[in-house]
């Protein structure tokens, strides 16, 4: 059985940043890319960023300039750190996997409130 735990987030103020961590644990923990989503309320789940095993990352326009991916691929972790965030960044942020055994996995979810 594998799963994706996720830490961080909460209460933030507009301009603040936040950082997001993500990781794995079980067993046959091979992971291809890894990635965050968010989903505001009303909204469908939308692409924040990902990340592959190499390291070659991919943005969603809303976030370029503001977001940094980053993985520690000997832990199995996904980080996502933000900074310069707006009440449109507010939503519940997924971390995902996708393993080469189990396929693809999601975290939690954590909610991130930009507000002040």
């Amino acid at each position: 059985q594998v799963q994706l735990v996720q830490s961080g987030g909460g209460l933030v103020q507009p301009g603040g940043s936040l950082r997001l961590s993500c990781a794995a644990s079980g067993s046959r923990l091979e992971i291809y890319a890894m990635g965050w989503y968010r989903q505001a309320p009303g909204k469908e789940r939308e692409l924040v960023a990902t990340i592959t095993s190499g390291g070659s990352t991919k943005y969603a326009d809303s976030v370029k300039g503001r977001a940094t991916i980053s993985r520690d691929n000997a832990n199995n972790a996904v980080y996502l750190q933000m900074n310069s965030l707006s009440l449109e960044d507010t939503a519940v942020y997924y971390c995902n996997a996708d393993f080469i055994w189990y396929g693809t996995k999601w975290g939690q979810g954590t909610q991130v409130t930009v507000s002040s």
